[in-house]
């Protein structure tokens, strides 16, 4: 499977005038800076040595372990390193490789397949990875909240032998097969639940030595003896840093206690580059969103919720908050993926259609409350009060960290009117279908949170059918069109829809560290990477 993104990078390097001229000018994607494709001359060049330490400040805090259903930004990227799936996930192209797998999986019919494992795959205990524990990984993650709406094409997981596992379907799902497999990652049955939650063990290069999630807190991983897969851990050690605070990870780069530093401030990209390290940007689907409450009238109208996007100047969001690194809008999916369609609903700033709008679904003296998460987005509240108070519409910000189990399925209307958060699901993968689910399956987005699935306006099901026709559809053109119309009905629909797709800023030392590249996404890959030999 090969649904990536051309991710464009711009590189700010030190000591580099060209850099430093693009930093002012905020210019983003293909429009200037350096760019290159997903696989081109960026990341670190530095010569690898054997041994060393590796080491990054994080930008996100977990104390959830368990690799079942991890959604967590800072753990779920440490399984990327711990476990294995079957099948795993570039990061940096969206493309599979074999990684259990001891090749593509057999294809017995239309809606069965066999998946060998790798010869002598063990885990870091030293026992080996039997059918038995993928099988075991697998119903745990079908039956679990998070990942089972990407898994729900499956209907059984069963051992034909030790070393062989047979997946029988719901439907044929070739097309989507091999990257979705990679969203589980394995570990021993024998493991209890106590073990997965304090310190599970996986088969992947790296093991961990121990853990604290929590702000200022590290996390220790040495290699796994018995390893035995392509991407073998060189180095002595990792750590990574908890850092929440932008200004102690900016330390910690600058005075280069950290090799790497995930989520770069914008405020900060000058003073690093001064310093002598590099910061790189590469857009990706990672995006701030309004998400409604659309079983709370005005909301419910989505002609109410069309006039908050097209009353907010999104080009002075990005020019001013962003500092130029993101890209507008104009389908639920970057112009860079691979499966990109520019929606028939594209938001442009227009304060009188917005008002127009408003009138249209009868409402006037509109007040509400936008619920805004406490961590970046924040920055973005202000400019956006204001927008919508220039289409007629008084704002009131209400500023926390949310709280998720409060927006959880209820039979009573939730409490909130409007949110403003981030969010980004290629951490997962990024298949069209993968992303979708995510925010507009059948699942506690859209049964709770959105609640657009008890909506009057009956386009959720609509959706859910087209997305159901799309995952059983073969020819990949055909596929493309039903996912077409969905993007059409998320954009003029927009329960949840994103403001703009940023650019997410990387900062590593180029000399420090060797093999490293940024993702488009949450979260470090140290995966090839090496301590750089002096």
């Amino acid at each position: 499977m090969e649904n990536s993104f051309n991710l464009d990078r711009r590189t700010f390097v030190a000591g580099s005038a060209v850099a430093a001229a693009t930093v002012g000018l905020g210019l983003a994607g293909c429009g200037g800076g350096s760019d290159a494709g997903s696989e081109g001359a960026t990341g670190s060049t530095a010569a690898a040595a054997e041994g060393g330490t590796l080491t990054g400040a994080c930008a996100y805090t977990s104390t959830n372990v368990n690799p079942i259903g991890n959604s967590s930004a800072l753990m779920l990227a440490a399984t990327w390193h711990v476990f294995e799936g079957l099948y795993d996930l570039d990061l940096h192209t969206y493309k599979t490789y074999n990684a259990l797998a001891a090749d593509k999986p057999v294809k017995v019919s239309e809606t069965e397949y066999e998946v060998a494992l790798r010869d002598g795959a063990k885990f870091s205990d030293g026992t080996a990875v039997t059918a038995a524990d993928v099988v075991n990984a697998f119903e745990l993650n079908m039956a679990d909240a998070t990942y089972g709406a990407f898994l729900s094409f499956i209907d059984a997981v069963a051992e034909k032998d030790d070393t062989t596992v047979t997946f029988t379907l719901k439907y044929p799902f070739e097309s989507l097969l091999e990257g979705r497999l990679s969203v589980v990652k394995i570990f021993p049955k024998s493991l209890t639940e106590d073990d997965l939650k304090t310190k599970p063990i996986g088969s992947g290069p790296w093991m961990y030595d121990s853990i604290n999630g929590d702000d200022g807190g590290e996390i220790d991983f040495l290699p796994n003896a018995n390893y035995n897969g392509e991407h073998k851990a060189t180095a002595d050690k990792m750590q990574w840093f908890i850092q929440l605070d932008e200004t102690a990870r900016t330390t910690s780069l600058q005075e280069a206690t950290v090799q790497v530093m995930e989520n770069v401030p914008d405020a900060n990209a000058d003073q690093l580059s001064a310093a002598g390290a590099t910061v790189e940007y590469v857009q990706g689907f990672n995006q701030p969103f309004l998400m409604f409450n659309t079983l709370k009238a005005p909301f419910d109208d989505y002609r109410v919720r069309q006039a908050f996007f097209y009353a907010i100047d999104v080009d002075k969001l990005i020019s001013n908050q962003m500092a130029g690194h993101a890209s507008k809008v104009t389908g639920f999916l970057p112009k860079d993926h691979k499966n990109y369609h520019e929606a028939k609903t594209v938001y442009t700033y227009d304060t009188e259609k917005a008002k127009k709008l408003l009138e249209e679904a009868g409402v006037s003296d509109l007040s509400f409350k936008l619920l805004t998460n406490n961590n970046w987005v924040k920055g973005l509240a202000a400019q956006i009060k204001n927008d919508l108070e220039a289409a007629g519409v008084k704002c009131e910000i209400q500023e926390e960290k949310i709280n998720w189990s409060a927006l959880a399925e209820s039979d009573s209307v939730l409490d909130y009117d409007v949110m403003l958060t981030p969010g980004d699901p290629t951490c997962f993968g990024n298949d069209p279908d993968l992303l979708m689910s995510w925010w507009y399956g059948d699942n506690t987005w859209t049964r709770g949170r959105s609640c657009w699935a008890k909506a009057a306006d009956g386009k959720w099901k609509e959706l859910q059918e087209l997305m159901q026709e799309a995952r059983e559809e073969a020819d990949e053109k055909a596929q493309q069109e039903l996912w077409n119309q969905c993007f059409d009905i998320i954009a003029e629909y927009c329960p949840l829809y994103p403001l703009f797709h940023r650019e997410v800023a990387t900062g590593y030392w180029t000399d420090k560290i060797a093999g490293f590249k940024p993702i488009a996404t949450t979260g470090l890959v140290f995966i090839d990477a090496s301590a750089a030999a002096n």
